[in-house]
């Protein structure tokens, strides 16, 4: 995405496929619901952690924790498939296995994972749609964590069923744990869709409402400037 008319043609002919497959078609954002964070977390240790979640179409999801203060980045792509179907086109068609994801880097000194999945559960997306999310439908739009390690799973599954046994959700949450077993990058015009795109209609009426949200309801994880993946040129 060198300069802007090459993002707007990237972003031209990627609503002409969305709207030929009937994804991430425009509806209104599902409302963040506040929930307690998590009684059980982990320590912070040394170094950067990693941690993959899914939760519907990745712009949204990207653009909430490219947000968050301690991530250091956030990658769109594609986990529980093989490398070889991790393609936008052959994983829209929800046969795959894969699910739209985002890899999340992060600092676990400022941001613990339990954190992570507090704002994950609360503004992100809603973990009550079983294989979709808001107007987008299929097995790729599933709620799911890749783990990366028993300590990251023990959180995740203790954390879900805190918040299922406090009926904070109307319906049962239905996020699968399971183990991070590869996340292949998405396409470059996926990446930092959100910045990139602020008038997009899909993320004006699904994705900035989120991001209003982190800053209402995280203010002091909240950060202005995003962490990109992307360079803009020209």
């Amino acid at each position: 995405m060198s300069t802007s008319s090459h993002r707007r043609s990237l972003a031209a002919l990627l609503a002409a496929t969305i709207f030929s497959l009937g994804v991430c078609a425009a509806s209104a954002a599902e409302d963040a619901v506040v929930i307690p964070p998590p009684a059980v977390d982990e320590a912070a240790g040394p170094g950067t952690e990693t941690a993959i979640f899914a939760g519907g179409c990745f712009w949204g999801v990207q653009g909430v924790f490219q947000h968050v203060k301690g991530v250091e980045s956030a990658v769109s792509g594609y986990a529980g498939g093989d490398a070889k179907t991790a393609q936008y086109e052959t994983v829209s068609a929800g046969s795959t296995g894969h699910a739209e994801s985002v890899q999340v880097k992060f600092d676990p000194k400022q941001v613990s994972y339990g954190k992570l999945l507090q704002i994950f559960f609360s503004v992100a997306h809603n973990p009550t749609q079983l294989n979709f999310q808001g107007p987008d439908r299929g097995t790729q739009y599933r709620s799911a964590l890749f783990v990366s390690d028993p300590q990251q799973r023990k959180v995740a599954e203790s954390y879900i069923s805190q918040l299922d046994k406090a009926h904070v959700f109307s319906q049962p949450i239905v996020t699968k744990v399971s183990d991070a077993t590869g996340f292949y990058p998405a396409e470059a015009y996926h990446q930092d869709f959100l910045t990139l795109n602020p008038t997009y209609p899909y993320i004006v009426y699904n994705d900035l409402p989120k991001i209003e949200n982190l800053k209402s309801l995280f203010p002091v994880d909240y950060r202005g400037k995003p962490v990109l993946v992307l360079k803009a040129k020209g």
